[in-house]
């Protein structure tokens, strides 16, 4: 892969094909600002954002080195240097249970309205995908605004995102105390703090994605949007020895019915031990004039649910797929994680593209370490699937046994599933704590 990722060109089998259909696909070139900034205009005109300011572009500028940016082109049009459709990649690492990989990760797709159902967007999703595999880069992953688009090209939702709010005057603190401090910091000081924990919590979450790019500095306060800054405010905690162990990002807006019963959302919080989720969860929900406390892109099975007397006063707004994974190649995929001990089990995988299409064999030792190879066929434990689902069950966040209930999945055998699941399942419920 070159230093510079911008540097990849235009996957040439998509090129060829949208030039057969009077469309000119091609990289931006991340030195050309014109270039840039029309690229940008698409991509915002395609999620029915804001024409980008100066102050935004500057904020993406270092950005685009850091990635290979596609526009498609109309030169027929009146403005021919917008682009009627986007997409942008990049390498990133993503956790699985007990180890990670390198994936490609996509972002920015975009078709302009004028331009649906000429093939544009498979062009370029499946461009993406042979340029990850170019690259020996075993996984794609991506974040997306319509759930129905993404799985006819093999990706599954791998991790689920819960979006609650909590009425904390009434949900009673149960929680043991944490024998370290709580304290407020700078802007400044939280970033330098989050680059440490974020990797460190990254590693051991399964789902989670390394941050690229301005996304790390958006967690903080847009740079661009100064009003948005302003309202953030930084909360550390240090274990005993004065390591920081955990960083809460939030803002506090006011009830117009109540002011002494503001509503609290929590804009980003990371934690790498018990002792500093407890106190920092403690602290926003100790906080005076503070009725109610939100927070997105939560697990869906937080710990947070047992810290309060009474449940029932978080209450879940939204429960929503978050990030989607497609397996590239099946035998690195596979040998990247971690099992639930000793076995055995053979996927019978099914790739209409063909990139991980086979059989492929998993004997595992009693450390969890996995020996596989791709074979003809097999006997014992077998589950024959679809590839948009091999992603969800190799990240352990979904029973192969609710899948087989489903339909989704077939077993060789009644009990291929439970075995699958023994093997499978993740000791910790996969979640993405960023948008990319």
């Amino acid at each position: 892969m070159p230093a510079e990722i911008s540097a990849l060109p235009a996957d040439p089998t998509s090129t060829a094909a949208l030039a057969g259909r009077g469309l000119r696909m091609s990289a931006i070139d991340a030195t050309d600002d014109a270039a840039v900034r029309a690229w940008v205009e698409a991509d915002a005109r395609g999620f029915h954002d804001g024409a980008p300011t100066d102050e935004f572009l500057a904020e993406l500028r270092d950005d685009f080195v850091l990635q290979r940016t596609i526009g498609v082109f109309d030169d027929t049009l009146a403005d021919p240097a917008i682009p009627i459709a986007t997409v942008a990649g990049w390498p990133a690492p993503v956790t699985l249970p007990g180890g990670e990989v390198d994936a490609w990760a996509i972002s920015a797709v975009t078709v302009a309205p004028t331009h649906r159902r000429r093939g544009i967007a498979r062009a370029m999703l499946e461009g993406e995908l042979r340029t990850a595999v170019e690259a020996g880069l075993p996984m794609a992953v991506l974040t997306v605004s319509e759930a129905t688009i993404y799985g006819r090209y093999g990706f599954g939702p791998v991790t689920w995102a819960s979006r609650f709010e909590v009425d904390v005057r009434r949900a009673g603190w149960v929680g043991a105390d944490a024998p370290g401090r709580v304290q407020l910091i700078s802007r400044e000081i939280a970033m330098t703090t989050a680059r440490t924990l974020f990797d460190e919590a990254r590693r051991a979450t399964p789902g989670d994605v390394g941050i690229v790019g301005h996304r790390f500095d958006r967690l903080f306060g847009a740079p661009s949007d100064a009003a948005e800054r302003r309202k953030r405010r930084f909360v550390r905690y240090d274990d005993e020895s004065g390591t920081p162990r955990g960083l809460a990002v939030y803002h506090v807006s006011e009830d117009p019915h109540d002011w002494s019963a503001q509503i609290l959302e929590v804009d980003y919080l990371v934690t790498t031990t018990d002792d500093a989720y407890r106190a920092l969860w403690r602290y926003l929900f100790e906080l005076d004039l503070i009725g109610t406390v939100k927070a997105s892109l939560r697990s869906t099975d937080e710990p947070l649910t047992w810290l309060v007397a009474n449940p029932r006063m978080i209450r879940t707004l939204e429960l929503r797929e978050h990030l989607w994974a497609r397996v590239l190649d099946a035998p690195a995929v596979l040998s990247a994680r971690t099992y639930g001990g000793a076995g055995s089990l053979t996927l019978r995988v099914r790739d209409p593209l063909g990139f991980a299409d086979g059989v492929f064999s998993i004997e595992t030792d009693a450390a969890g370490t996995a020996r596989v190879a791709q074979a003809e066929a097999s006997s014992g434990p077998l589950i024959d699937l679809p590839v948009d689902l091999l992603a969800p069950l190799l990240f352990g966040g979904v029973s192969a046994a609710t899948l087989a209930a489903a339909g989704r999945i077939t077993e060789r055998a009644p009990g291929d599933a439970a075995t699958a699941d023994g093997l499978l399942r993740s000791a910790r419920q996969p979640v993405l704590t960023t948008w990319f």
